[in-house]
């Protein structure tokens, strides 16, 4: 029989475990590395996330540092290896990151301005150029982003298929650029004479935020092809964290949009809903939408 005596101390005990499994995860893991997928230049990264880690470091009570990735698979790689610890990813190299076996666990998604949870992948060309559709395009150059960006090669690789197309051989090169910024500038300086890049509507989209700073005009530019709906980009941690550590990393992350809304706007111009929690589940049609890409690449080897 439980006196009143012994639940009294228990409840007196819990929060002294709670705040000892906290220090205990603390202590393993002294430093945290955040890393972003590289869709911009670097300094337009650490522009937009630099105030969020600090702020992750503040809630979480230790160190989050950020980390600029060179492409898409070091994200990969330093999560399956441990290095990194919380990432946002693109949802092809997330899908890429479980496929190969990584211990992810995507915890939120993007939510765009009209509240929808997706985007388009699209082909610009410039507006001046005489191309109406990927067609007209035999023989001129394609510029791509990275083998494992969704919107810049794996979905536009996946169109051209159904359009009869094998890029390598329809294309006169097909250039990866990196990023989607440099895909834009690739198109802008004649290196390509069309591109792929992500595209969420007409307020909202990679070449939007070129504008923004700058670096591009969005009407030099015509898109000739918009794909259907891609399932918006998640964050996701190691499974390998501490549960613990993993709830303070969700609850952080999740809350920071009410508690400091300047530091989540300036993440993505204004231009976005707060993060929504988001299950590996939702990214299972990505999973076979990269398989489908990976046979393609083995038919042509």
């Amino acid at each position: 029989m439980f006196t009143r005596r012994l639940l009294m101390g228990a409840a007196l005990a819990a929060p002294a475990l709670r705040h000892a499994q906290a220090q205990s995860w603390k202590a393993a893991y002294p430093e945290l590395v955040f890393a972003i997928v590289p869709s911009e230049n670097a300094s337009g990264v650490m522009n937009r996330w630099t105030p969020f880690c600090e702020s992750l470091s503040k809630t979480l009570g230790t160190k989050v540092t950020l980390r600029v990735a060179n492409d898409y698979a070091a994200v990969i790689e330093g999560q399956r290896a441990g290095n990194i610890h919380i990432a946002s990813y693109g949802p092809a190299s997330f899908a890429r990151a479980l496929k190969t076996g990584a211990p992810v666990e995507a915890f939120c998604i993007e939510v765009n301005e009209d509240g929808t949870k997706g985007y388009h992948s699209v082909f610009y060309v410039k507006k001046d150029s005489p191309y109406q559709k990927v067609q007209d395009l035999r023989g001129k150059n394609l510029g791509l982003v990275d083998p494992n960006s969704t919107s810049g090669n794996n979905v536009p690789r996946f169109a051209l298929n159904k359009m009869g197309i094998n890029p390598d051989q329809f294309f006169g090169r097909v250039i990866y650029t990196g990023s989607h910024e440099n895909a834009v500038i690739a198109l802008q300086q004649g290196t390509v004479d069309m591109c792929a890049n992500w595209w969420n509507d007409e307020n909202e989209s990679n070449l939007r935020r070129m504008e923004r700073k700058g670096m591009a005009k969005y009407d030099d530019f015509r898109i000739i092809f918009k794909s259907d709906q891609i399932v918006n980009s998640p964050m996701a941690y190691l499974t390998t964290l501490p549960a613990e550590l993993r709830t303070a990393i969700r609850t952080a992350v999740l809350e920071l949009p009410k508690k400091e809304p300047e530091t989540f706007n300036r993440i993505y111009d204004g231009k976005a809903r707060p993060w929504e929690p988001v299950a590996n589940s939702a990214y299972d049609p990505i999973i076979e939408l990269i398989t489908f890409v990976d046979g393609l690449r083995r038919q042509r080897g």
